[in-house]
């Protein structure tokens, strides 16, 4: 299964994508900000990137874009799970080349049915 790299600044959020991902056989590894998930993302290669918008050091687009910026994510399924709704923020996700935008709270079937959707 897939190796994920789950972000959010939210200790429980974490814990519950966490879960979510494990329980459907995929290994994860999480960071509780951009900062971090870069650091980590720079250390091993992740098959996904699942991460927040909004957090402290470094926020979810400009992690986006810092990914894409590197060899071994240029292609990587990078999906933003937010409760930022607004069509303009989406926009700004896209453009950073993002993947995909899901909604918290999140579903977990819908959750799983995204990364099927993205991981092969």
């Amino acid at each position: 299964m897939a190796n994920i790299l789950a972000v959010d600044d939210s200790a429980s959020m974490r814990q519950m994508v966490s879960h979510t991902l494990k329980q459907n056989g995929h290994t994860v590894v999480d960071a509780p900000d951009g900062k971090a998930a870069l650091d980590k993302a720079k250390q091993q290669k992740f098959d996904a990137v699942i991460t927040d918008v909004n957090m402290p050091n470094m926020d979810g687009i400009t992690l986006i874009k810092e990914l894409r910026k590197l060899p071994n994510y240029k292609f990587t399924p990078l999906l933003l799970l937010t409760t930022e709704s607004a069509p303009e923020k989406k926009q700004e996700g896209k453009a950073a080349g993002a993947t995909g935008w899901l909604v918290k709270p999140f579903d977990p079937e819908k959750l799983m049915g995204a990364v099927r959707k993205v991981v092969r």
